[in-house]
């Protein structure tokens, strides 16, 4: 065990916030890290023991969410995070949440979500995140060529068995979250969410307050525009993603870091934080339950400690829809994202 392996097995003390996910007995930090830049695929490779060094690091911060899925990496990401709780033995205090219903070939994914796909998927996420459960099990995306009732009852049927403590959909509309519903108990969402990217707001984050739904809200840093170290000469190279984001591309670019200019700018003067604690903040405050924060090395997770312990006043909520406003009239989504059905 390395320095930082037994540095971490003890968190230190911090100020995490944590809340309960209705319906079943987890308890997951508000922060989660998100680990599909850990994967490497669509970021430009990994490290993986830098990547092991990250997941350990986030207990350290008192995050106990980790979350996961097959598809990042194509397993790397799901074997590393295994590796990582096991070697800093960490298990017992990890909440692992996971994805099923993505298939992939020749490293192109694409939607299945059927009963035997998942039978298939639950046994190999479980190989390699050494593990004999998995805390949240979520599907991935919605698959339109096998109905919703087929894929709850698949999930409804691993809950029982015991072998996944919550059932969890990613991406899901209301009316497919209605369906699955139907058939099985549903106790998580996890919807694209951040300051950029609020669609979620209209209809998601109402109707899962209103059934006590927790939601997970991936893509916090919106790919790191709100970590404050994105700029106008900032490159990516490879697979990485962000070369066919919108948002990093003219016109698009130069507007949406004029707004992370005066975020930071009115975060520092309202409350001496930086802009990444602010949009975090904002995430927690606007009613997602846990904010997953992607980190691919230990030091990104530094700031995670400014995030808890404070709330956004309403003045301070009308600052910064007006700076949203006046600098990304027409935002965009993270529409590009969505894999396709099969063919």
């Amino acid at each position: 065990m390395t320095p930082i392996d037994r540095g971490v097995a003890k968190q230190k003390a911090t100020t995490m916030e944590f809340a309960d996910v209705s319906g079943t007995s987890l308890r997951i930090s508000r922060v989660g890290l998100g680990t599909w830049a850990i994967g490497g695929w669509m970021w430009g490779g990994t490290d993986e023991k830098q990547a092991m060094r990250t997941i350990q690091a986030a207990f350290h911060h008192g995050i106990t969410l980790i979350d996961t899925a097959p598809a990042y990496g194509f397993g790397l990401s799901e074997e590393i995070v295994g590796k990582a709780l096991a070697a800093g033995g960490l298990r017992n205090s990890a909440v692992i949440a996971t994805k099923v219903g993505l298939d992939w070939k020749d490293g192109k994914p694409f939607r299945s979500a059927g009963a035997a796909r998942i039978g298939q998927e639950i046994d190999a996420s479980l190989k390699r995140l050494r593990t004999d459960h998995i805390d949240i099990y979520q599907v991935h995306w919605p698959d339109p060529k096998v109905p919703v009732s087929e894929t709850a009852d698949a999930m409804r049927r691993l809950f029982e068995q015991g072998k996944i403590g919550a059932i969890g959909v990613s991406n899901f509309s209301v009316d497919q979250m209605e369906e699955f519903r139907k058939v099985a108990p549903l106790h998580v969402l996890q919807p694209p969410y951040n300051l950029f990217e609020r669609a979620a707001e209209l209809e998601l984050l109402p109707y899962c307050r209103q059934h006590g739904i927790a939601t997970l809200g991936y893509g916090a840093l919106c790919r790191g525009l709100l970590s404050g170290h994105i700029g106008p000469t900032t490159r990516f190279d490879g697979d990485d993603l962000r070369r066919e984001d919108p948002k990093f591309r003219p016109p698009l670019f130069d507007q949406y870091l004029r707004a992370v200019a005066r975020l930071q700018k009115f975060a520092d003067k309202r409350y001496g934080k930086s802009i990444i604690d602010l949009a975090v903040r904002f995430d927690l405050d606007s009613g997602i339950t846990a904010a997953l924060w992607g980190a691919r090395r230990p030091d990104q997770l530094e700031p995670v400690d400014g995030v808890s312990g404070w709330s956004l006043d309403d003045s301070a909520r009308k600052e910064i829809e007006k700076i949203l406003a006046e600098e990304i009239p027409h935002p965009v989504g993270p529409e590009f994202m969505a894999p396709p059905a099969r063919a």
